[in-house]
């Protein structure tokens, strides 16, 4: 078991993963305005870079993980985001911003197949440990939106990024200094759990990889556009960066409350019947935002986004009930790299889409993406008891080293 001190820099580094790579969406009207482009529409497409990589990066990131130790990696993750978002701070062209980006996703792909495996390790109510490090991650969503509306309107956007990343490197090194030594690399410790038919597993693991790049899409789509969102149809609000930020990190930190909620239910119900119920949510309430206006829109933005950071939580419980933590960073890594490697996609049309046909035709477009997550979750097999089962112990012999 994790000390707590290394269980809550754990869960403060999903909250900067994610932070970190929103910093740029949050602040890319000042950023477009100072590099000499007339629109943020037409700077978005050089973060693509960054969730291309933060995609492909998790398989080696995973790999790395299982046999060189999580901790070490973990520590590179920290102190390697933070120099990366410095790095960002003082760029002074689209390209050279690209680069950075490009770089910061390199090491935030770290954090999900190594940071998320060392911390439900032998937890007993796995779900419940996903829930809570969902619920930081998305914090951390909201803090992008805050933190960095507030930077921007009083200290510039260049501060946005190089005041967390020095705050990054300070947790790195204090990661270093709290997290335990591992004894054995994870691929070389004893299996503690039955492992399924090689079929059924590749047959849960394109469900999981297929569900969670349509997820990954809807993620991309609305974390990198809500700001903007809200800029164009809350004109009570729209000229005030601080203010519009507040508003929507209240929306963050509210949806963020759904993946306790969620955290808890995947350990007492069946999985898949609770993972299509928050799936069929999302269908009407972006169908009906794709129309909305005002505070009607904001009301839907929350209801929306409820339901795309619910069900975040349940590729990670997949991983953690078909797949022994022997090799959970890899199968994490291989999942996000297909996943988030084809959902970053979505980064890279989102300006030139909202500049031709408008957000309502994107609302329009992530309602389809959420059927199609839904039917893809369909196929999952009929899972045997509730929740993502705890791990059976199944007597091993240790390995030899």
């Amino acid at each position: 078991m994790l000390n707590r001190p290394t269980s809550l820099l754990l869960n403060i580094g999903h909250a900067v993963d994610h932070m970190f790579l929103l910093i740029f969406a949050a602040a890319a009207t000042s950023i477009a305005a100072e590099f000499g482009l007339a629109r943020w529409e037409d700077l978005m497409p050089y973060s693509a870079i960054a969730f291309l990589l933060f995609g492909l990066g998790s398989l080696p990131s995973g790999k790395l993980g299982d046999h060189l130790g999580r901790r070490s990696m973990v520590i590179v993750f920290f102190c390697g985001i933070g120099a990366a978002a410095i790095l960002a701070s003082l760029t002074r062209t689209p390209l050279e911003m690209a680069a950075a980006l490009g770089l910061l996703g390199c090491f935030a792909s770290i954090y999900h197949p190594v940071g998320i495996p060392m911390l439900v390790q032998g937890s007993a109510r796995p779900g419940w440990v996903i829930g809570v490090n969902g619920f930081a991650g998305n914090i951390g969503v909201a803090l992008a939106a805050v933190v960095t509306g507030y930077l921007v309107k009083y200290l510039g956007w260049r501060f946005a990024f190089a005041v967390p990343g020095v705050l990054s490197i300070a947790c790195g090194i204090a990661f270093a200094m709290v997290a335990n030594v591992e004894a054995t690399p994870p691929a070389r410790r004893a299996v503690t759990q039955t492992e399924l038919p090689t079929g059924l597993l590749a047959r849960v693991f394109l469900v999981m990889t297929l569900a969670a790049t349509s997820g990954n899409m809807l993620f991309n789509f609305a974390t990198n556009g809500n700001y903007e969102l809200l800029h164009e149809r809350f004109a009570e609000v729209s000229r005030d960066p601080a203010t519009l930020g507040l508003l929507l990190a209240a929306v963050y930190a509210v949806a963020s409350v759904a993946q306790l909620v969620v955290g808890r239910m995947i350990d007492r119900f069946p999985l898949k019947k609770l993972y299509l119920t928050i799936l069929a949510f999302q269908i009407p309430f972006l169908a009906l935002a794709a129309h909305a206006q005002s505070w009607w829109l904001y009301l839907l933005q929350a209801l929306f986004m409820i339901s795309i950071f619910g069900a975040i939580p349940f590729t990670d419980a997949m991983i953690v009930r078909y797949v022994d933590d022997r090799m959970r960073s890899r199968v994490a890594g291989m999942r996000l790299a297909v996943s988030l490697g084809a959902s970053s996609l979505a980064v890279w049309v989102l300006g030139p889409l909202v500049k031709q046909a408008g957000f309502g035709v994107l609302l329009w477009i992530m309602a389809g993406i959420a059927m199609v997550t839904f039917t893809i979750v369909t196929l999952l097999p009929q899972p045997h008891g509730h929740g993502p089962a705890h791990p059976q112990p199944q007597p091993q012999p240790q390995p030899s080293a």
